[in-house]
């Protein structure tokens, strides 16, 4: 199998320190402190390749699109180009630091697609999975007639709406190295300034091929029905000392409101004894406003079923592991998901996350659900 790997390096760099996205935004998230997302997303996909398929050709780009990664996981990589257009990076720079763009990502896709490749597995979040798919369009001349080689994404943004990626990095590992049929799934993206404000809008950029397999996300849905019993719920049984960190989503805006203040809708907010202590906080403010006791409460993303890993990565593995984790959701939106879903970028943390958690799902009434 030859695979075509592409790593978008500033993908969800933005997300921990509150920017939700790093569009136009790279040189504020690394004056906050970001810290690259991608690097460590495209290792433990590759690092799982390498065990369930050792003798897949890797055809990569130039360091910090993917050689290094490659290499470190034991490939021994065919670099078609690179950012700074030459075949073979071999300047020393630093996987994680070089500067690219848009275009370097369709330049890697075109070539290939010229190198006949079987997959093209890319790490990054919607901005880059509409990249690939145009890319992919125009290699194979726009009209459809040439189906070209399948997509298959290994989530790395903070915004993650479209159904092109895996569920985990190493879940794009195994499907990569197993699957025979693909089908046609959709690419999403939403303005990151809008989103910023308040307003998740997402709209359908392009239909890619994606191999068949069980652990694809789904297209996110927004919103979710009434969960007014739910919040009233939560609001009475708030305790005295205790830190509640509140996470986005109208579900848990609900929760807010009945707090008694408008949170922000796709940020995290930290609550103690009346007083919004934070507001669209990053990793690091969330951190701070921490107290003895500290409460996450947080819900599911409808149509997926991810609790973190999604939307929100200022709820990082330090912060959850600082506190109590409360699961909320209205009845329709259990309904319409399987099981709860956790990717926080650390695997030890998500298998103690996983397993059967009661989820609030009225003012008194809970719901057993499985993490998986």
């Amino acid at each position: 199998m030859r695979v075509g790997l592409v790593v978008n390096p500033i993908a969800g760099m933005g997300g921990r320190v509150g920017l939700k996205g790093t569009d136009d935004k790279v040189a504020e998230a690394r004056a906050r402190g970001g810290e690259p997302r991608a690097p460590d997303r495209a290792r433990r996909a590759l690092e799982r390749l390498s065990e369930v398929a050792p003798g897949t050709e890797i055809l990569t780009w130039g360091d910090p699109m993917g050689e290094s990664f490659a290499r470190e996981a034991g490939f021994e990589p065919r670099v078609l180009g690179s950012p700074d257009g030459d075949a073979d990076s071999g300047d020393g720079t630093e996987p994680e630091s070089a500067e690219t763009d848009a275009a370097d990502t369709r330049a890697a896709v075109a070539a290939f697609v010229e190198a006949d490749v079987d997959l093209v597995l890319f790490v990054g979040g919607d901005g880059t999975a509409a990249d690939v798919a145009d890319a992919l369009d125009a290699a194979r001349g726009g009209d459809g007639t040439d189906r070209g080689p399948p997509m298959l994404g290994v989530p790395a943004g903070v915004k993650v709406y479209s159904s092109v990626f895996a569920v985990s990095p190493e879940d794009a590992a195994e499907i990569a190295a197993d699957f025979d049929r693909v089908e046609d799934r959709e690419v999403l993206d939403v303005d990151e300034e809008e989103y910023r404000a308040g307003e998740a809008n997402p709209e359908l950029r392009a239909v890619a091929r994606v191999p068949v397999a069980e652990d694809l996300q789904s297209s996110k849905q927004i919103g979710g029905g009434s969960v007014q019993s739910l919040a009233e719920g939560v609001a009475a049984d708030v305790d005295p000392g205790i830190t509640y960190v509140l996470g986005p989503g109208s579900t848990v805006g609900a929760i807010k409101r009945e707090l008694g203040f408008e949170g922000s809708p796709l940020g995290v907010d930290v609550w103690r004894d009346g007083e919004v202590l934070v507001r669209d906080g990053s990793e690091s403010e969330i951190l701070a406003a921490l107290g003895a006791e500290n409460l996450i409460v947080v819900s599911p993303i409808g149509g997926q079923g991810f609790v973190f890993g999604r939307g929100s990565p200022q709820l990082s593995p330090a912060v959850i592991r600082e506190c109590e984790v409360e699961v909320v959701a209205s009845r329709a939106k259990l309904d319409d998901l399987g099981v709860l879903r956790v990717d926080t970028d650390d695997p030890d943390l998500d298998a103690d996350l996983r397993g059967w958690t009661r989820v609030r799902v009225g003012r008194f009434e809970q719901r057993l659900m499985e993490v998986v």
